[in-house]
Formats: structure tokens, sequence, C-alpha cells
């Protein structure tokens, strides 16, 4: 599966629902971006039961702000419509692979019900 191009307008039906979503947040002038983007889209060959999407920041700055991306490439996992991982920093295929494992093995439920509890407590 290739990799779909993320607006503000399309956003949020993206990552809103049920399964797994990578965004990667790029510029085109970004080295590490550049270096990143072939690990991600070989991962989107890879997982086509996930959603594999990217923003450029230069297009999309108002994305990116509402987003908090204060460097790049920012990687954001978001899974059955909840954020789960947000880090700066081009991963090696290695270690994108164990994120996305782990992403699969979460107990959504006791995610949510940590959510919940850290909410009460703030």
């Amino acid at each position: 599966m290739t990799t779909i191009d993320l607006s503000r307008e399309t956003f949020g039906a993206t990552v809103q629902g049920d399964g797994i979503v990578l965004v990667d947040f790029w510029a085109a002038w970004c080295g590490p971006c550049r270096s990143f983007a072939p690990v991600f889209e070989a991962a989107s060959d890879t997982h086509s039961d996930i959603v594999f999407a990217k923003v450029d920041t230069e297009a999309e700055a108002e994305l990116s702000s509402a987003h908090r991306i204060a460097s790049i490439p920012t990687l954001m996992v978001i899974r059955d419509g909840v954020l789960v991982y947000k880090q700066p920093g081009a991963l090696p295929a290695p270690q994108l692979e164990l994120l996305i494992t782990k992403a699969r093995e979460l107990d959504m439920d006791d995610v949510r019900r940590q959510i919940v509890a850290a909410e009460a407590e703030a």
C-alpha cells in the first residue's frame, strides 16, 4: 500500500475510527526526512492493513502547529482513534517494525482506562 498525503481537511477523518494509522510529519528540505521516507514506504508495502500517511509540514503549517510538531521527522501512531506514540527522529527499519508490533499488541481497553485515570488525576 502506498502512503497517502494528509491535509487539514483530511487528517481528522483519516485518524478516527478503528485500526492503526502511522503519520510521518516531514519536509522536502529535511535530510533525515528524506532518509526515513524509503523506510516508511517499505513498511507501508509490508503492512497493508495499516494506513501510512504523510504530512508535509511546509504545505500544512497549520496542521503541524496544531499537533505541536517542533522537529521533523516526527512519527505519530494512532490506534483506534487514540494517539499512542509521538516522537521526533528517523527510525531505522527494525525499530519501525518493532513499533508497529507494539502498536498491534496494545490492549486498547487498558489504554483507555489509563487515559481516564490520568485525566481524573489532572
